[in-house]
């Protein structure tokens, strides 16, 4: 999760003043510039959403108390007047209306936060779309915790956070709405131009995720071979081909072979045993994809070796460190690293810590340590950007595992992992308690 940016720091604390007492602003500088222009904007969008919700509602008291034929005859008038006056299509002024009388009407505190620039117009339009998928007596509850979540969170780690907020708030009818969904899995063809096409599998989210995990550790073992010329969206496509078509991949170079799926899902453990503890617990989740079933999880749990299982237990021995031993972390540590974070730990990244590099936050060359307080997962992007550019990168101590990056500009920009590891503390004889906020970690 990313926490807004900090104002560069200024020497001394305080703006510079000058021979008098007279306060002297400081120059804003070229993202202060582009900061502002981003300002105005939210706050025009703000304007227009009001004025279109207002001429919408003007527009429709000649249709009342004259049935819904002629309300739906009103509503296409407008749309169209809309797209005429503004130069779009109807479809984008159809949305426009729509998205305006949502945050208007049903969201009023997410068009306030927009009007005070301290959500984008983008956040806002999450806000509509996501909020309207909930059932009803859901979206108030939902609302009063996506807006300060908006105010602080980019847009792609907001709209997954938010996505995960509302699946959380439906875990009861989870199990349910997955099983009735399960029936509508499907493959089609969409044609494509010059002699192309599309292959499109609608089925469970997680084995979906998991072939394309394999189709990708495939691709990337292959376009390691001297001499192959092929990206790695090519080399995907080609493998997949091959694996649907031949059912076999005997003819792919040894570094490709025996590669698997990988899927690591996160559960309470006593879930696992229990559905009274499933009721009244978190709902178990597939890192990179949220919350699933519990059916699915004691599935996934109960699998082979390809599923990488991390069970979540107050009492854990968990590897926090190898100090100066090792260069590279031991797959237990990398295990944690990678839970803790769930992502990339660069700004706004989406990419699954899964995918990820482990990165020495203090260089191994400069006397760091193998361990969690000094490693991160990175994105291959975004390591590039942390060791051959002006930004810097810290992890924060004592935040559980929390980054901050400062921008070459001066600007500060945090972010926090999804889950905290706990602290364990000794209560009374050899047992042990979760002290902190109770989150649970991985065996």
């Amino acid at each position: 999760m990313l926490e807004p940016p900090s104002p560069p720091d200024i020497e001394g604390g305080a703006w510079p003043i000058g021979s008098g007492d007279e306060f002297i602003p400081p120059v804003p500088d070229a993202v202060d510039l582009v900061v502002e222009t981003a300002v105005m904007m939210s706050v025009f969008a703000a304007e227009r959403l009001t004025r279109i919700d207002s001429m919408r509602r003007e527009l429709l008291q000649e249709a009342i108390d004259r049935g819904e034929g002629v309300r739906d005859i009103v509503e296409r008038s407008i749309r169209l007047e809309l797209a005429a006056a503004m130069r779009v299509t109807e479809y984008a002024a159809g949305r426009l209306l729509a998205r305006a009388e949502a945050l208007a009407r049903r969201y009023p505190s997410a068009l306030d936060a927009l009007s005070a620039a301290r959500i984008t117009e983008t956040h806002a339009e999450i806000i509509a779309d996501l909020l309207d998928e909930a059932p009803a007596e859901l979206r108030e509850q939902l609302l009063r915790r996506a807006v300060p979540l908006a105010e602080s969170e980019p847009v792609g780690t907001f709209r997954r956070a938010l996505r995960t907020l509302i699946e959380a708030a439906q875990a009861t009818t989870l199990e349910e709405r997955h099983h009735r969904a399960v029936a509508q899995r499907r493959i089609m063809v969409e044609r494509g131009p010059d002699a192309m096409a599309g292959l499109w599998i609608f089925g469970p989210e997680v084995e979906i995720h998991a072939i394309h995990n394999r189709m990708t550790q495939i691709a990337k073992a292959i376009g390691r071979v001297d001499g192959e010329t092929r990206t790695l969206d090519q080399l995907r496509a080609d493998v997949a081909a091959d694996l649907l078509i031949d059912g076999t991949t005997d003819h792919l170079p040894s570094e490709a072979s025996g590669i698997r799926a990988q899927v690591v899902v996160t559960v309470p453990v006593l879930a696992l045993l229990d559905d009274e503890y499933a009721d009244a617990g978190e709902s178990p989740v597939v890192e990179g994809i949220g919350p699933i079933p519990l059916s699915k999880a004691r599935e996934l749990c109960g699998g082979d070796a390809r599923w990488m299982r991390v069970l979540t237990h107050p009492e854990t021995g968990m590897v926090l460190s190898v100090g100066r031993d090792s260069y590279r972390p031991p797959a237990a540590l990398q295990r944690l690293v990678r839970w803790r974070a769930d992502r990339c730990m660069g700004p706004g990244c989406a990419m699954p810590a899964s995918r990820c590099e482990i990165d020495h936050q203090i260089r191994w060359a400069d006397d760091g340590e193998t361990g969690l307080d000094n490693n991160l997962p990175f994105c291959k992007g975004h390591h590039l950007v942390k060791d051959n550019t002006d930004w810097s990168v810290r992890q924060l101590e004592g935040s559980g595992g929390a980054v901050a990056w400062t921008s070459p500009t001066g600007r500060q920009y945090v972010v926090r992992p999804e889950r905290k590891v706990p602290v364990f503390t000794a209560s009374g004889s050899a047992s042990s308690r979760l002290a902190g906020d109770g989150a649970d970690a991985p065996f």
